[in-house]
């Protein structure tokens, strides 16, 4: 794809993902199928309660992490940096958007460069798993380090591509190229999907290719099939308008990935609330990650309405943790739990 080309599709994104009627319609992400049992006697001070987690080596505030979206076109580095600074201040970690347009064009660096303003925080870098697998491990490493990020998110993500006008079409040798960086970069290697979330099966693979940290990035919150459908035309946009839905619920890819044993398991797709965070939480994630919300509220109240929104969430799922009487985040991935309808379908049918 063209560099104009990227410009423009990085564009569309944002306001597709700000403002446009691209969240599933029907796929939730099963959340409310988890039910959290009280705990009357809780004896604990509510002040007490600890929301910190260490993912990827890094300590966080809270298991947080604001999701990747953007970069390479110049109001991305105004928004990447505003998130950024907020994930520093708050003690979250923060992820940016694909580092393709960087790779293509370096001086398109200056969009995913946030240290200056996130200089302890846990900073994600991100590539396509077809543009890693074209890549030798030298040049991958070379964008990790130009912007100094902690760790590289490499997403998969065929039903977007497939829809994309353009789009990649040749999706072999990904689990060879997983395996490679993980053996070959400095820096851990996130395997991450795009909203289309990931199977037991799909994360055994990736497990065995020596990947030891995973975002399911499931289905229910934005479809990224959407998002392209929405740019798409002729038989492209019909596809798109057919698998709209495609994917499987964030709660059961969280459900179904932590029996594989990862060190860092990330929960994103439709993440909004903190009650969503802890359900995550409860079912085996080490953390969650929120976009969308984030980016709206930010585009709407600037940095304070978007400290706002997330203080929100922090607030709910400390709540939520002294009403199940954990202590900390290892003793709420222990707690009691309830799995009903048709999440509890999924856990029993797709292992």
């Amino acid at each position: 794809m063209s560099e104009s080309g990227i410009g423009e599709r990085k564009g569309d994104h944002i306001d597709l993902a700000a403002r446009g009627d691209v969240g599933f319609r029907v796929n939730a992400t099963l959340f409310s199928c988890v039910k959290l049992v009280h705990e009357a006697l809780p004896d604990l001070h509510a002040d007490a309660i600890d929301t910190g987690v260490t993912l990827l080596g890094k300590r966080l505030r809270a298991p947080l992490v604001i999701a990747a979206m953007t970069g390479g076109i110049p109001r991305a580095e105004s928004i990447n940096r505003e998130l950024a600074a907020i994930a520093e201040a708050r003690g979250y970690g923060f992820g940016l958007g694909s580092q393709r347009a960087m790779h293509v064009d370096a001086a398109k660096g200056s969009t995913y460069r946030v240290r200056e303003v996130a200089p302890t925080a846990l900073v994600l870098g991100n590539l396509g798993l077809v543009q890693a697998r074209a890549l030798p491990t030298s040049a991958i490493a070379e964008l990790v380090a130009a912007i100094g990020a902690d760790a590289l998110c490499v997403h998969l993500n065929p039903a977007m591509e497939i829809v994309q006008p353009g789009g990649d079409r040749d999706f072999a040798a990904g689990e060879e190229t997983l395996a490679r960086l993980a053996r070959e970069l400095p820096v851990p290697v996130v395997a991450k999907e795009t909203g289309c979330g990931v199977s037991a099966a799909t994360a055994r693979r990736i497990r065995r290719a020596g990947v030891r940290h995973l975002d399911v990035s499931g289905a229910g919150g934005t479809s990224w099939v959407a998002v392209e459908m929405h740019r798409a035309a002729g038989a492209e946009r019909a596809l798109g308008e057919a698998l709209r839905e495609w994917g499987i619920p964030t709660a059961a890819s969280v459900a179904l990935c932590a029996p594989v044993g990862f060190d860092g398991l990330i929960a994103t797709g439709g993440v909004a609330t903190g009650l969503d965070v802890a359900r995550a939480l409860a079912l085996g994630a080490h953390a969650a990650g929120i976009a969308r919300p984030v980016l709206q509220a930010l585009l709407d109240g600037g940095r304070e309405g978007a400290e706002r929104y997330l203080a929100g969430v922090e607030a709910e799922l400390r709540a939520v943790m002294l009403l199940v009487g954990a202590r900390d985040v290892a003793a709420l991935r222990r707690a009691p739990r309830v799995v009903t309808g048709e999440l509890a379908e999924w856990i029993a049918q797709a292992r």
